[in-house]
């Protein structure tokens, strides 16, 4: 299902194809966050075919909560639920365990915790968290997993790794069994392990090597961009990508800047997902092919020109750094949409770029100028 197109001379940057159920989607590709099923910011479905979305990602946890993901499935899943006609991801809840550090409780059979909406208890383990991703029909679903702090104690981290390989071992086997059901909506749904291990490089690569023996359709890079240096994430993606298969996707699950992306595809990563071109827009935020920029300076007030003059997403084509900034400090939803329209086109456009480099075989020239132009401040 995956087919490797070529790889740099010069670094292990790699371009490729997945084909799915819903679509084939090109690689390196960064997808686009839906955590309830929507864009934070006011985006629809069509507005995504048009900042060139190739993947739609939604959250197992937060649509398990509401609207419930058995209302969903009987509203035909995530592609007929909310409009989107092409791939989508769901993750499995672990981060959210995670990040729901101090109403959780972890055990073998999975994790007790409290609903961040009402208090309701909730289990979720390997088993449950399939079905739910079976009831969303997501074209690809994540294992469920352990995602640790870092740093975290190397006993633990051992522990919690041994743990998440026992429960992919689960997901693998409840996909299967799911899979097979008649009254499942995708029965092609996909499988991505994950790999854990903190910030240690042993057991990193102890547990790469566990999970690649179970079968899945992709491999992720798990608990990263969680209190580490963006150097210790390199240091681990270099360390862990030697033991991932070459003939699976490699996903580095939320990451993140734009430098990040480029660092990471440049060690070989195919998969991104991260909040920050949005949530980042909604403050006014934007990113550009000259760095990052805040509209909410002074110096925008009476600035007639497009955000970005090289870019060609609908903010840009149509409207002003004035009046959008205008509309964010006047708390218009109008601007937040044309902001968050915008960073999610220049993030597409981004993939689509490195992968014309890849195709062109000046990935490595197109790295060297842009990896620290794009985390630099816009001088404009």
């Amino acid at each position: 299902m995956f087919k490797l197109l070529t790889t740099d001379e010069k670094c292990k940057a790699r371009r490729g194809e997945l084909e799915t159920p819903h679509g084939t989607i090109q690689t390196p590709v960064f997808m686009n966050v839906a955590t309830c099923g929507a864009i934070k910011g006011g985006l629809s479905s069509e507005d995504l075919v048009e900042v060139g979305c190739q993947v739609m990602l939604s959250n197992t946890y937060h649509l398990h909560i509401r609207p419930g993901d058995k209302l969903v499935h009987d509203m035909g899943g995530l592609n007929e639920f909310t409009g989107w006609r092409g791939p989508t991801l769901t993750d499995s809840g672990g981060f959210q365990v995670f990040s729901l550090a101090g109403l959780r409780k972890i055990k073998e059979e999975g994790v007790y915790f409290a609903s961040h909406i009402d208090g309701k208890r909730i289990f979720m383990g390997p088993e449950e968290s399939m079905q739910i991703q079976s009831h969303l029909a997501s074209t690809i679903a994540m294992a469920f997993d352990e995602c640790i702090e870092n740093p975290a104690a190397y006993k633990y981290t051992k522990q919690s790794c041994e743990r998440t390989v026992r429960w992919l071992e689960r997901c693998r086997a409840e996909m299967d069994r799911l899979n097979s059901l008649p009254e499942t909506i995708n029965k092609k749904q996909m499988l991505f392990g994950i790999n854990q291990g903190s910030t240690y490089e042993d057991l990193r690569i102890e547990h790469m090597k566990a999970i690649r023996e179970i079968p899945c359709d992709g491999y992720a890079i798990g608990g990263l961009a969680v209190g580490e240096s963006a150097d210790e994430m390199y240091r681990i993606i270099d360390c862990v990508e030697p033991y991932m298969p070459t003939d699976k996707p490699r996903y580095l699950m939320g990451v993140g800047t734009p430098q990040n992306i480029l660092e990471a595809v440049y060690r070989g990563v195919d998969f991104f997902d991260c909040v920050m071109p949005s949530r980042n827009a909604r403050h006014g935020n934007v990113f550009t092919w000259n760095g990052k920029m805040n509209l909410c300076n002074e110096k925008y007030a009476r600035d007639p020109r497009p955000i970005d003059e090289n870019c060609n997403c609908p903010a840009c084509r149509h409207h002003s750094r004035s009046y959008i900034r205008h509309l964010i400090k006047a708390k218009e939803a109008l601007g937040m949409m044309l902001a968050v329209s915008h960073n999610l086109y220049f993030y597409n456009d981004l993939m689509r770029k490195i992968r014309e480099a890849l195709d062109g075989g000046y990935f490595y020239e197109f790295y060297q100028k842009y990896h620290n132009l794009l985390a630099e401040r816009n001088p404009d």
